[in-house]
């Protein structure tokens, strides 16, 4: 697979990256409050345009990866979502594919994190052959937290990531 397929749930489309969609990720990752628990600053505009790159490379070399956000009714991004391959340097996240997903805060509190990953879970566990999936979350999101139990994943590790206190969550896949 070289490109992230459509999905389409009742209120999205996940669809993959486009060239047109750098000025809204660059909004999503410049905004504070979105990154307060990712990172903690800001990215410049290079480094969304990279991220952007990095998704489809992510598609063309592993067969998996990232997909952006859309509302069905009027097309606004509303963020990203999807597996990953980091090389974070962790060993929990060695040899699975990390879930992960960023939303602005226009989408906060609606069920679109988990709408968007219930969908990406039910691709990934008819066309992955992973033994699970694993993400990782800053202690203090709350929110994150939440999405990630509703998903059917539970803590697994605490790990220092960065000089941060992280925690890694698992959730097997269902094939």
């Amino acid at each position: 697979m070289t490109a992230a397929p459509i999905l389409t749930t009742d209120r999205l489309i996940l669809r993959p990256h486009r060239v047109e969609d750098y000025p809204a990720c660059q909004a999503l990752w410049a905004d504070p409050d979105v990154v307060r628990f990712i990172g903690g600053a800001a990215l410049d505009a290079q480094a969304v345009w990279f991220r952007i790159l990095r998704y489809a490379g992510m598609w063309a070399l592993l067969g998996y990866g990232m997909w952006a956000i859309e509302d069905r009714t009027n097309g606004e991004l509303l963020g990203e979502a999807g597996l990953l391959s980091a090389a974070r340097g962790l060993a929990e996240l060695d040899g699975v594919p990390e879930a992960g997903w960023v939303l602005g805060p226009a989408a906060w509190g609606r069920g679109i994190a988990t709408e968007a990953m219930a969908a990406i879970f039910a691709w990934t566990d008819a066309h992955l052959a992973a033994p699970s999936i694993r993400c990782i979350i800053a202690p203090d999101n709350g929110g994150s937290i939440k999405v990630a139990e509703k998903l059917g994943f539970a803590a697994l590790a605490e790990v220092d990531f960065h000089g941060a206190p992280t925690r890694v969550f698992d959730r097997p896949c269902q094939r």
